[in-house]
């Protein structure tokens, strides 16, 4: 796993805290998209046809940093939009820091090599690169020639300036198996500290609908692909092994879109990172509000085929402090590739998928007409 120790103790006191109050729900990972403007239009994007009024809105420094205090979660990972494109995320980084909470900033890294002297290395801070693939297979994806390679000279560069450094990988079914433990391989010449890899989630606003997984394509893609890494053995990612597990087949999880409570531009986003269904004014009101049970694979029909880190990441860390020796198993052993997989969550009960994005924008579109005024 590759997660340094100082992150794992951290991050595991803030666990065992929770488990000592008896919290029922509580965060692990802060979701900040303090901007939804980006500099790609990526085809499996959700975020990219917001009206101009929406894509020039900014959280500001005070915001942002407001929204780590009332989350209290020890790891922030700022998202977007492309967050370089913020002129003040260097200020937002520094003041994050300064809670002793670990930053995962995720960038394109077009424009790394011009902003990275306003960011030093800290054991706190990490460039989260968005790389799906090798030259062919993130071109494709971010549906721009040129961006691997400026990528990977970005990786070099951060190395060099002795930042820690991982990437983050989407896969769609157009993924081949071998093609994606080639890259993985390929990683370890770049010197990275970690790989984040994950499903791509169908984002309903997304103007490409024909790549995305569903949960038995994503099971065997997993599986096809691990089993060509000694259960993913041969390659460090910052996941914990029963999520690799999951997403081999062989646990049966249910999401915990608290664990991964994200805050934007419209508010507090309800339920979760990837689903926009509502917004609150504080962290306090998202928690108490929002009825839980309607949402998740098997209770929402736009969750059906959701397996992504951000929604089950959380379920494996509960799964592995309440099971430390089965995660430990899996961890040695690596992933199984092989054999009968978990049942799947029943999908009996989910409701239908309520379409209600474009009220949101409209509410937000109304508000920035009434400041203006």
């Amino acid at each position: 796993m590759a997660i340094p120790f100082l992150q794992q103790a951290y991050v595991g006191a803030y666990l065992m805290k929770q488990r000592i109050k008896r919290t029922k729900r509580y965060p692990l990972v802060l979701m900040l998209e303090p901007l939804f403007r980006c500099n790609l239009a990526c085809a499996g994007c959700g975020k990219i046809d917001y009206p101009d009024p929406i894509l020039n809105q900014r959280l500001s420094v005070a915001e942002a940093l407001e929204a780590v205090d009332e989350c209290g979660a020890p790891v922030v990972s700022i998202a977007g939009g492309e967050p370089l494109l913020h002129k003040e995320m260097p200020e937002i980084v520094k003041g994050i820091i300064a809670r002793r909470k670990f930053v995962y900033l995720c960038t394109n890294a077009l424009l790394l090599e011009k902003k990275i002297d306003d960011y030093e290395p800290s054991p706190f801070f990490v460039w989260s690169i968005h790389l799906d693939g090798d030259r062919e297979m993130h071109d494709k994806s971010v549906c721009q020639t040129g961006v691997y390679d400026r990528a990977v000279a970005a990786i070099k560069l951060a190395k060099e300036r002795g930042f820690r450094v991982n990437i983050n990988c989407t896969l769609f079914n157009d993924a081949k198996p071998a093609q994606v433990a080639e890259f993985f391989d390929q990683t370890k010449s770049l010197g990275i500290d970690g790989i984040t890899v994950s499903p791509g989630y169908a984002y309903e606003r997304a103007p490409d609908q024909q790549h995305f997984l569903n949960r038995e394509k994503t099971k065997q893609l997993f599986r096809d692909i691990l089993k060509r890494g000694r259960g993913g053995r041969e390659w460090s990612f910052s996941q914990s092994s029963l999520f690799l597990d999951f997403l081999a087949g062989n646990r049966t999880y249910h999401c915990t879109p608290w664990g991964n409570p994200t805050r934007t531009v419209f508010g507090w986003q309800r339920p979760c990172y990837l689903l926009g269904e509502g917004y609150t004014k504080t962290y306090r009101e998202l928690m108490e509000s929002t009825d839980w049970d309607k949402y998740g694979t098997g209770n929402y029909e736009k969750c059906a085929d959701c397996m992504v880190h951000s929604g089950y990441e959380a379920t494996a860390v509960n799964d592995t402090m309440a099971h430390p020796l089965r995660a430990l198993g899996v961890a040695m052993r690596g992933v199984r590739t092989e054999g009968q997989m978990a049942p799947d969550v029943s999908f009996e009960q989910q409701r239908p998928a309520e379409y209600v994005f474009s009220r949101h924008v409209e509410i937000k579109l109304a508000e920035l007409g009434h400041h203006k005024a």
